[in-house]
């Protein structure tokens, strides 16, 4: 049988005037979630599509994984809910960045549930409710060591004892230190949720994000909330990351330029050429969500993470040189082949060649910010294999 190509839809820039492109593998994105949930049994799997599903598309991502047989979303904002519901209208989803009053009128057409994390919160949604016959659901959020959103847990056990209050339907808190399974934090937050799921008893739990479905000790849940492991990044820090690359970022060669030795490069002249350097600058910088702090010198950032970042071309790595700028970028291409990239060619920044993380590393940050800094005068092509009907 021969396997079928995929379709590619594009968005974004035009790809003759743009000087970048991102391609995004939706079939990759949906391997990971399938992987994900597969993982989580006997638990269900939601997907975490924030920030505009980590900068990749709510429009493009949140049909695929529905087709895979997810059916509930975490959105940081309800206006993010909104787009989940306008491609997947019968989808459940949570809205994780508090409630606000003048927003109650929004919940009650659209179908979204907010998470509430404070007693004031609570109240709030109480009274607003207080008119109505058939009061609209809500996820109750817990604070077990994250010192961020939610109910201390002494608040939230009081809350449970106190029987004149509306149950909520879903239960949740946030690992602190998922990615690190050896912090003593994890055991103390899940012995914590579990004294939570048994004064909630009855109400679906979830407390597993991206690094905690990786936990042989997270013990019972009813709901993990993959987020970034979706997306082809690392779930958990200092071990092979078993997720496939969804994301490959590649910037267009401009101009091809040889610098003498004992000339600089860049603004500020912080690198010093020690030989005669091919130089290809590429049309892609800070505006564009790659980050100055991956310069390869001249931010304060090179004092602690020695090496910059680096681009993948002809087959090999180069290095960046000089500071990333707002719409460039230069790569030291001396040790490739004089033919071996010119002009229009592109050159890989993160994908199949250099990891995400990897690439994060060298800007001093996590490959989320990566994602979800990505601007939007790349070029985007969605490749997604379609099943037969």
């Amino acid at each position: 049988m021969t396997a079928r190509k995929p379709h590619i839809t594009t968005a974004g820039a035009d790809p003759r005037l743009a000087g970048g492109r991102l391609t995004i593998d939706l079939d990759a994105l949906v391997a990971n979630w399938r992987f994900l949930a597969e993982k989580s049994k006997p638990s269900n799997t939601a997907a975490v599509v924030k920030a505009d599903a980590y900068g990749l598309g709510i429009v493009h991502v949140v049909p695929v994984l529905w087709q895979a047989g997810c059916r509930t979303f975490f959105v940081a904002l309800a206006e993010e809910g909104l787009r989940v519901k306008a491609v997947a209208p019968d989808a459940r989803v949570f809205v994780l960045n508090g409630f606000f009053a003048e927003a109650f009128p929004i919940y009650e057409e659209s179908d979204l549930i907010p998470v509430l994390g404070s007693l004031h919160e609570l109240a709030l949604w109480k009274k607003l409710n207080k008119s109505r016959k058939e009061k609209l659901p809500y996820v109750l959020h817990v604070d077990t060591g994250m010192n961020r959103l939610g109910l201390s847990v002494e608040e939230a056990l009081t809350f449970a004892d106190d029987g004149r209050n509306q149950k909520p339907v879903l239960l949740i808190t946030h690992l602190a230190t998922g990615d690190n399974p050896a912090h003593a934090l994890n055991q103390q937050q899940f012995e914590s949720f579990q004294k939570l799921r048994t004064a909630f008893a009855g109400i679906e739990s979830s407390i597993a994000n991206s690094p905690g479905i990786f936990h042989t000790e997270k013990g019972e849940f009813d709901l993990s909330r993959p987020g970034v492991a979706m997306y082809g990044g690392e779930p958990l820090s200092d071990a092979a990351n078993p997720m496939r690359a969804v994301v490959t970022l590649e910037a267009r060669i401009v101009q091809i330029r040889t610098g003498l030795m004992g000339e600089t490069v860049g603004y500020g002249a912080t690198t010093t050429l020690k030989r005669d350097t091919r130089i290809a600058i590429c049309s892609v910088g800070y505006a564009d969500g790659y980050l100055r702090s991956s310069s390869g010198s001249g931010v304060p950032l090179r004092n602690a993470v020695p090496g910059g970042g680096e681009g993948f071309v002809a087959g090999k790595k180069v290095p960046i040189i000089g500071r990333v700028t707002m719409d460039l970028t230069s790569f030291d291409i001396t040790n490739l082949a004089e033919r071996a990239v010119k002009p229009g060619d592109y050159i890989e920044l993160f994908g199949p060649n250099i990891a995400l993380d990897d690439a994060a590393r060298s800007a001093g940050t996590i490959g989320y910010e990566l994602l979800t800094s990505l601007g939007n005068r790349y070029h985007r092509r969605y490749l997604h294999t379609k099943t037969a009907d």
